[in-house]
C-alpha cells in the first residue's frame, strides 16, 4: 500500500457493520493497488457485529470470540486505521477533527488531530432515542455499544449471585427486567434473557427458578410487537414470547422511569430492578448542523439516491445515520444491517466511479426479509422470519438462515475460507467453552 499523499484520500468515519465492510472492500479494491488511500476512523479499537449485542447483554456470547481488531483488519486488507472520535468538520479545507483520546484514568493517549480527506463517508450508525421520556436517560440501560451491553451483562450476573445467596424471598421487582421497545433488539433480548437464566441454573445457581424468579416484561407503544415487520411475523413472535414466559404489553406508552421500574400511560407501574431502553433510534446528536450539513429531525444526514450529502458532493453518508430516499419516494431506506451492507457494496463501486470522474449512480435497497432469533438454535431452534416478502420460516431452518447472515458479514471481512475455518473451529470447541458468561 503506497504512502503517497498525492493519492485520492477516502476517509470512512465509523467502524460498524457498514463502515468496516466498506473500508475493507475499498482497501482491497483501491488501497492495495495504489489507486487511493483509504482510512477508517473509529473511537473504539475493535468491532463486534451489532445484531449480536443482545447476546452480549444476556451473557450468552463472549465479545472476544467475535471481535475484529481494526488495526489487524487494516493491515490485512489495504487500508489504515485512525483511533479517535470525530468531533469537527471543516468542509472548506476538507478536513475532520478527531477529539483527544483519554483513557480510564484520565491520561491523554492522543491529542486532538486533524485529518484531510478528498472524499468523506460518514457511517457512524445510530443510538437509542428515549424521546425525552422523564427518567429514561438516568435510570435505563442502553445497548448502543459493546461496553453498554457488557455492563448490563455484569449487572445481571451480580443480580443472579445475589438472588442465589440471599435467604429472604425476592423483593418486589428484584430479578425483574423491563424492556422498553419490542423491535428486533427488544424481542431478541427478552428471549435471550430467558435462555440465559436457564443456563445460570445449569451452572449451579440452583436456588433461582428461571421461569418464576426472572420476570421479563416487554413494552411496546404500538399495537403489536415488531411493528415495522409483517403482521404474520409479529403474531407468531408474540405467541413465542408468551410461550417463553415473557409478559408482552402492547399499545401502551412509558411515561416515566425511576430506579424502581417504569410507569405506563394508563397508570400501571411495573416494578423492575433492571430497565433497558430499546425503543426508537436516532443518529448521534453531534451530526446535527455539522458545518452546515443538512439533517432531519432524527439527526440523519440528508443524502441523494447516490448517498451523497445534499449539501456537499464530497461527503457521503450510509447506514443508520443517512436519510436515503426509497426509489419511489415513499419513505427512507430502513435502518437495518442489510441496508448498511448493501450500501457498502454500492459505495465500493461508487468510489471507483468517482476516481474516474463519473457520477456515483443510484442506490436501490432490496429487502431480503427479516429474521428474529427467539432461542438458542442448538436446543430449541426457535426463530421466525419473513423471507422474500411473504414466506415464513420457523425453527431449525430459520436459525440456520439467521446464522448465515452473520457468516456473510464475516466472509465480507475475512474471506470465505477463513470464515469457514473459524466456524469449524467454533463447532469443534463448542463443549470446551461455557455457554454463559457469569463474571
Amino acid at each position: 500500500m503506497t504512502d503517497s499523499t498525492d493519492l485520492h484520500h477516502i476517509v470512512v468515519v465509523g467502524g460498524g457493520a457498514g463502515g468496516l465492510e466498506l473500508a475493507t472492500r475499498l482497501g482491497r479494491r483501491l488501497g492495495r493497488r495504489g489507486r487511493a488511500r483509504v482510512t477508517l476512523v473509529d473511537g473504539k479499537l475493535s468491532h463486534v457485529w451489532k445484531p449480536l449485542f443482545h447476546e452480549l447483554a444476556a451473557g450468552t456470547l463472549y465479545s472476544y470470540d467475535d471481535t475484529v481488531d481494526y488495526l489487524a483488519q487494516a493491515k490485512r486488507h489495504g487500508f489504515r486505521f485512525r483511533f479517535g472520535h470525530m468531533h469537527g468538520l471543516d468542509r472548506g479545507d476538507r478536513r475532520i477533527t478527531l477529539a483527544p483520546v483519554i483513557d480510564e484514568s484520565g491520561q491523554e493517549l492522543a491529542p486532538e488531530r486533524a485529518l484531510h480527506y478528498d472524499t468523506l463517508v460518514l457511517a457512524v450508525g445510530s443510538v437509542s432515542n428515549h424521546f425525552g421520556t422523564p427518567g429514561a436517560a438516568e435510570h435505563c440501560m442502553f445497548l448502543d455499544t459493546v461496553d453498554e451491553a457488557e455492563r448490563f451483562q455484569r449487572n445481571m450476573a451480580k443480580a443472579y449471585f445475589r438472588a442465589q445467596e440471599q435467604r429472604s424471598p425476592l423483593a418486589d421487582g428484584q430479578l425483574s427486567v423491563a424492556i422498553v421497545g419490542a423491535g428486533a433488539t427488544g424481542v431478541e433480548l427478552a428471549a435471550e434473557m430467558r435462555n440465559a437464566a436457564r443456563k445460570a441454573v445449569h451452572y449451579g445457581l440452583d436456588r433461582i427458578d428461571p421461569e418464576r424468579d426472572l420476570k421479563l416484561t416487554l413494552i411496546e407503544a404500538s399495537e403489536r410487537v415488531l411493528p415495522a415487520l409483517a403482521p404474520a411475523l409479529s403474531e407468531r413472535t408474540h405467541r413465542q414470547l408468551e410461550g417463553l414466559g415473557v409478559r408482552v404489553v402492547t399499545g401502551r406508552k412509558v411515561v416515566g422511569v425511576t430506579d424502581g421500574g417504569v410507569a405506563l400511560d394508563d397508570g400501571e407501574f411495573i416494578a423492575a430492578e433492571h430497565r433497558v431502553w430499546a425503543a426508537g433510534i436516532k443518529a448521534p446528536d453531534w451530526l446535527a448542523g455539522l458545518d452546515g450539513l443538512t439533517t432531519n429531525r432524527a439527526n440523519q444526514i440528508q443524502v441523494t439516491r447516490g448517498l451523497q450529502s445534499t449539501t456537499d458532493p464530497d461527503i457521503f453518508a450510509m447506514g443508520d445515520c443517512a436519510a436515503c430516499p426509497m426509489p419511489d419516494g415513499q419513505g427512507l431506506v430502513p435502518p437495518r444491517a442489510q441496508a448498511a451492507s448493501q450500501q457498502a457494496i454500492f459505495l465500493a463501486t461508487a468510489m471507483t466511479r468517482r476516481l474516474q470522474g463519473r457520477a456515483p449512480g443510484s442506490f436501490t435497497y432490496r429487502d431480503h426479509g427479516s429474521l428474529i432469533a427467539l432461542n438458542e438454535g442448538h436446543a430449541v431452534g426457535r426463530l421466525m422470519g419473513s423471507v422474500f416478502g411473504n414466506q415464513l420460516i420457523e425453527g431449525t431452518m430459520a436459525r440456520l438462515a439467521y446464522a448465515m447472515l452473520y457468516r456473510k458479514h464475516q466472509a465480507t471481512l475475512h474471506g470465505v475460507p477463513t470464515t469457514a475455518l473459524t466456524a469449524l473451529a467454533r463447532w469443534l470447541t463448542r463443549h470446551v467453552h461455557p455457554r454463559l458468561k457469569l463474571h
